[in-house]
C-alpha cells in the first residue's frame, strides 16, 4: 500500500508540473499557428489566464489604442483556439484516471482536472469516504466531463 501511495503521489506531481509548463509558454508552444502569429507582441507577453481573459476594451485601456474588427477577430479566434488546444492535453491521462478511480481516489483526479474548484471532487470524496463503490461510479461517470 506504501509503494502504491507513494507512486500516486509522484505521478501527480509529474504532471501538475507539465501543466505549469504548458501554462507559462503557451506563446511560444502554440507560435507557429497563424492565428498565434497574428497577435501583437504585447499580447504574446500576458500569461494565459490574462490573455484568456483579454477583451478589446481591456487591450485599450493597456495599450491606449483601438482595436480594429479584423484585430478583434483575430484575438477571439486565438482565444478560441488556445482553449481548445488546452482540452485537447488533459492534466491525466485516461489510463490513469481509472486507475485511480478504481483505487477509491477519483477525488484526486477531479480535483487535479478541475483545479481543485467546484463540488465534484467533494461529493466523490464523501462517496469514497462512505463506501469505496459509489466512489468508483461517480468517478466513472463523471469521466466524460473531462475526457471527449
Amino acid at each position: 500500500m506504501k509503494r502504491i501511495l507513494t507512486f500516486v503521489v509522484l505521478a501527480l506531481m509529474c504532471i501538475n508540473l507539465n501543466a505549469a509548463s504548458v501554462s507559462a509558454n503557451w506563446a511560444i508552444t502554440l507560435g507557429d499557428q497563424p492565428e498565434v502569429k497574428a497577435l501583437t507582441p504585447e499580447m504574446a507577453q500576458m500569461g494565459l489566464d490574462q490573455f484568456l481573459s483579454l477583451t478589446p476594451k481591456k487591450y485599450k485601456e493597456m495599450t491606449g489604442e483601438r482595436m480594429t474588427i479584423k484585430q478583434t477577430v483575430q484575438l477571439k479566434v486565438a482565444q478560441k483556439m488556445v482553449k481548445k488546444e488546452m482540452k485537447k492535453d488533459p492534466d491525466i491521462s485516461k489510463g490513469l484516471y481509472v486507475l485511480l478511480a478504481i483505487l477509491g481516489l477519483a477525488w484526486v483526479a477531479m480535483g487535479i482536472m478541475d483545479d481543485w474548484n467546484g463540488s465534484d471532487w467533494i461529493v466523490n470524496l464523501v462517496l469514497s469516504l462512505l463506501c469505496w463503490l459509489p466512489g468508483v461510479i461517480h468517478g466513472l461517470v463523471k469521466m466524460k466531463k473531462y475526457y471527449p
